[in-house]
């Protein structure tokens, strides 16, 4: 097991001795990196990303091993690692690998700190390799009705070139995954998209039948192998059993690169090969397919992220991958940032990491989520675990995701939360020294239904003292979605 604090020099030999990789086609549980703060300086240790969000954390069997049929395409490294499409730009630019949902992923590089990584996609744009995400298309009339039959979302009322955040239910109201679901006919045209349909024509499972819109989805890499399984799985039913026209296509050579920051708008603008596409008309949580300077084939730019910050996912043929990011690393106000700013920078932002701060157990109303369930799907329900769900938006939770300002020491995943009289009553899903805001711990759990107001004081137990804290509105720093002019 890996110590709770793990010094920043020399942190991939550190995080990567002793730690034996699972064998793949198991797609074994996931480790996350949870940023952490020992001496002074952003360090980092692993969690485990499959256990539920309770005090006493049974050792539950991996709930993607159920899952084979899947595995992305991309080649592996000598210790059975898969590589993105970035592997070795990540190398040659000082990239610090770690195993990470199967892949070789860069944590940090070389030449930047994590803090001043961190503050560096507060202040101008940083550029994230984030194509190991699960990237899937839906085609066929009946694309909708189906993925509606398994997320809370409201798609219907999406307009093409509009996403939406969602989940992923179960029976039982929990979340299997969270997933950005955008309604983008474009990628009809899309050769990775009919490529993967050509591929999808000798498979047991039949292709679309008409091919009028597509909805594209990116899911979490933690929950891939779970998430498809449980996708096809219904899929199947809904085809054999209802006669339903879906298409299901894994974009498996497809890279996505995330530009973050209050310049990333400024950088991606000269790079647009496309004299009908102003970035200024793209809100938050919309999308278009486009081309880039220099660049062969269509790329899909949408403006959304995972830091707070305004930013674009773009997914670019895998082949381009290292061009787009060395046209990206060619403006000077661009750095090169990995998986650890990427975690400080959403915790301080408010958002979920599933595995941590969502779960199989969690429901969207415990976890602040039930914004995502439109007027309609309430009206209507349908969705796996609606009934709890809806009645849980009626009677209330047992227990609401808060966030803390901690006092003295910072509090870390598991830490237990207590009422100002000393009674149990949550638990801390992440934590850290915030480096928007030195001196201030922020974290985020779960807390009994009726302790989550703001300025509530509670105390928050870390190693053998309570600390002080208080629940805090999130984020904890303001967010810079772009809304449009």
């Amino acid at each position: 097991m890996l110590p709770r604090h793990l010094a920043s020099a020399g942190l991939a030999r550190r995080l990567t001795t002793g730690l034996r990789t699972p064998p793949l086609s198991a797609w074994a549980p996931v480790s996350r990196l949870l940023t952490t703060a020992a001496r002074g300086q952003l360090t980092l240790r692993l969690a485990d990303a499959t256990q539920p969000l309770t005090r006493y954390r049974s050792k539950a069997t991996n709930p993607c091993a159920a899952y084979t049929t899947w595995k992305p395409s991309d080649p592996t490294t000598s210790d059975g690692l898969y590589q993105t499409p970035l592997y070795e730009f990540h190398r040659a630019h000082g990239g610090k690998m770690v195993p990470f949902a199967g892949y070789a992923m860069p944590v940090q590089y070389t030449d930047r700190g994590l803090l001043a990584s961190h503050r560096h996609t507060r202040e101008a744009a940083s550029l994230f390799d984030v194509s190991h995400m699960l990237q899937v298309v839906l085609t066929g009339a009946d694309r909708v009705r189906f993925l509606e039959s398994l997320t809370v979302g409201d798609l219907q009322a999406l307009q093409p070139g509009q996403a939406t955040l969602s989940v992923l239910t179960n029976e039982g109201g929990g979340i299997i995954d969270d997933t950005v679901i955008t309604n983008q006919p474009a990628w009809l045209e899309h050769p990775a998209l009919r490529k993967a349909m050509a591929v999808d024509q000798g498979q047991d499972q039949p292709a679309a039948a008409t091919h009028d819109g597509a909805i594209y989805m990116v899911l979490n890499a933690a929950c891939a192998a779970k998430d498809l399984g449980y996708i096809r799985t219904a899929l199947s039913r809904a085809i054999n059993e209802q006669g339903y026209q879906v298409g299901l296509h894994v974009l498996s050579n497809v890279a996505l690169l995330a530009l973050q920051g209050p310049q990333a708008a400024e950088v991606l603008t000269p790079l647009l090969d496309d004299p009908t596409f102003d970035l200024t008309g793209l809100p938050f949580m919309h999308s278009r397919m486009t081309r880039l300077r220099n660049v062969d084939g269509p790329v899909h730019v949408a403006r959304c992220g995972y830091t707070g910050e305004d930013g674009f996912e773009i997914a670019v043929p895998g082949e381009s991958a290292v061009q787009v990011a060395e046209l990206f690393l060619a403006d000077s106000r661009v750095a090169l940032a990995g998986l650890g700013a990427r975690d400080s920078l959403r915790l301080e932002a408010g958002l979920c990491l599933y595995g941590h701060d969502l779960d199989a157990t969690t429901t969207p109303v415990e976890a602040g989520l039930t914004w995502t369930i439109g007027k309609r799907r309430r009206q209507e329900g349908g969705f796996p675990g609606a009934e709890i769900i809806l009645d849980q938006i009626k009677s209330g939770p047992p227990r609401r995701r808060v966030g803390l300002i901690v006092e003295g020491s910072p509090a870390r995943e598991n830490s237990i939360i207590f009422s100002e009289q000393g009674e149990e009553i949550g638990v801390v899903t992440s934590g850290i020294p915030s480096p928007s805001n030195p001196g201030q711990n922020i974290a985020m759990g779960y807390v009994r239904n009726g302790f989550h107001k703001t300025n509530t004081p509670l105390n928050v137990a870390v190693r053998k003292r309570h600390n002080p804290a208080r629940v805090v509105k999130m984020p904890f720093v303001p967010a810079h979605y772009y809304k449009g002019v």
